[in-house]
């Protein structure tokens, strides 16, 4: 059936500007208002002590959470497509939790379980001398609930696709589990990873609520970068706001350009 020129046309411009709108235009104004007020103004508050302080947090908790929920994301990815078991749809359902539940409640679930003194949990640990909630390990475990289940839902679609032929061929011909992972299944769903890694990045990079009720938000402490951002605002220092959020927006465009690299090398 032929679709006539005018309506693919206005197919493309309600689709492009549906994205200008609430993508690119917005991210726009922020680099916009970022520089509005000149650029040693703006970026004062993101290099001063706290400032510095909070962006080293955000990649403290980026550089554990993501990597710990990627082999996690591969690893449930394998067991629900390529294992058959009792339970399995509990484990699926059990995965989109965290789509499901506000991150707000999310926060305080963690204070329940892990709060130094309300917590089962949290009080054993805190008995042995490790503080949990309102430190840098609760922040840590709040962003990796927030961002589980990304890795799985861009892996499990790629396993699915691609059928387990090959794996089995590898067997066959006298390859070990940990070969075929290495030497077949990963090739194949470099992609989801990338995208699922990327996806959990950008929501680990801007979490806020979670964060900032199992945070205590400590300046210099236990206060990421949206927290700091949010209390820029707070003080009516927006230069300082604008600044702190350009720095999120840079990191987010950064790690896709460099998963995209290492792809593109991949292949070559």
């Amino acid at each position: 059936m032929s679709v006539p020129r005018w309506s693919k046309y206005g197919i493309r411009f309600g689709v492009l500007f549906y994205l200008a709108a609430l993508l690119v235009f917005p991210v726009l104004m922020i680099f916009v208002r970022t520089f509005e007020d000149g650029l040693t103004e703006s970026f004062e508050a993101v290099t001063s002590e706290a400032g510095l302080a909070a962006l080293k947090l955000t990649l403290i908790t980026v550089a554990i959470a993501v990597p710990l929920n990627t082999v996690f994301g591969v690893t449930a990815a394998l067991v629900l497509v390529r294992q058959k078991f009792r339970g399995k749809a509990i484990l699926n359902t059990l995965i989109d939790i965290p789509f499901a539940i506000s991150p707000v409640v999310i926060g305080l679930a963690l204070i329940l379980l892990y709060g130094p003194r309300e917590g089962i949990v949290g009080e054993w640990f805190f008995d042995q001398g490790i503080r949990i909630i309102f430190s840098t390990p609760g922040i840590v475990i709040a962003c990796m609930f927030v961002s589980l289940p990304f890795v799985v839902r861009e892996v499990v679609p790629v396993l699915q696709e691609i059928g387990d032929e090959q794996e089995q061929a590898a067997s066959t011909l006298g390859a070990n589990w940990w070969q075929t992972f290495w030497r077949v299944t990963l090739p194949a769903i470099r992609w989801g990873v990338t995208y699922g890694v990327v996806l959990s990045t950008a929501r680990v990079l801007g979490e806020f609520g979670a964060v900032s009720v199992v945070s205590g938000r400590i300046s210099g402490q236990t206060e990421t970068l949206p927290l700091f951002v949010r209390k820029q605002f707070e003080i009516f220092n927006d230069g300082g706001g604008y600044a702190a959020s350009m720095v999120l927006a840079v990191i987010a465009l950064l790690t896709l350009v460099f998963m995209n690299l290492i792809n593109t090398r991949k292949e070559v």
